[in-house]
């Protein structure tokens, strides 16, 4: 994984992408608020009780009543038809579909092997993987679930975690050697997850696997810490960073469509 160099200047300004995925954070508040009032409530109420200021919460209420994840009735907000129809078993298979072909579509576009992974339940799930014969996937040869110190999607996604999580999932998950270029302890890694740039790329550098090296994007939704990933030979290290902000790029291009298939 990259250090951050002494001085480094405090993070630039949100990106677009961050942006949209605050608005589609914000959204999800909305809806999740109202689906706790089963006899509806107003824009004022659902303002307070998400904390959002309320001309935001009225933007966003028209907005998500146009999409048909809410309605209106004498000045109450209730779930929509779509809100609805999200829970459906073809719904899950839908955002399962939403998910698999942007990794395809990345994979065939950057020329490398993309993981999509959750941080859920206290444990790193990687949800789906996408490559080809000829650009293999790194090979699970140790636990990726008790070895998040040592890949870039772990790293990726205990930075996105508070210092009390982190330091519960390293209680049952401690640091080990997996090969000689892995972090040595749990002080090292703290050190450099309290270092990482926050919502910037994640990258490390054959920590987990002898002749791979990996990059994760972060993506913060709530309290859900996802990411998505890519790996590429060592000896292709010099494509490492340009491919991350590569996929970077493609993410928050879709990041709306992609918060809603994480989130829901």
């Amino acid at each position: 994984m990259e250090r951050p160099r002494a001085g480094v200047p405090e993070q630039p300004p949100a990106q677009p992408s961050q942006t949209l995925i605050g608005s589609v954070q914000r959204a999800m508040r909305l809806l999740e608020t109202v689906a706790e009032h089963e006899h509806g409530a107003p824009a004022k109420q659902l303002a307070r009780e998400t904390g959002l200021a309320l001309p935001t919460a009225y933007h966003l209420l028209r907005t998500l009543v146009h999409e048909g994840y809410l309605h209106r009735d004498r000045g109450l907000f209730f779930l929509g038809k779509a809100a609805e129809r999200l829970s459906s078993s073809g719904a899950a298979q839908k955002r399962r579909t939403t998910i698999v072909d942007a990794l395809a579509q990345w994979r065939d576009l950057i020329g490398a092997p993309i993981y999509y992974a959750m941080y859920r339940d206290g444990e790193i799930e990687v949800m789906c993987v996408s490559d080809t014969p000829g650009s293999p996937a790194v090979q699970e040869w140790a636990d990726f679930r008790e070895t998040g110190h040592a890949h870039a999607v772990g790293q990726c996604l205990l930075s996105q975690l508070d210092e009390n999580a982190r330091r519960d999932h390293l209680a049952r998950y401690p640091v080990r050697s997996l090969t000689p270029y892995t972090v040595r302890d749990d002080h090292t890694l703290l050190r450099r997850l309290d270092r990482t740039v926050r919502m910037r790329p994640v990258t490390e550098r054959q920590e987990y696997a002898l002749g791979a090296v990996c990059a994760a994007v972060p993506i913060t939704l709530g309290d859900t810490a996802a990411t998505m990933a890519l790996s590429l030979p060592a000896h292709q290290a010099d494509r490492l960073l340009p491919a991350a902000r590569r996929l970077e790029s493609e993410v928050g291009r879709r990041v709306g469509s992609l918060a809603l298939a994480i989130s829901i």
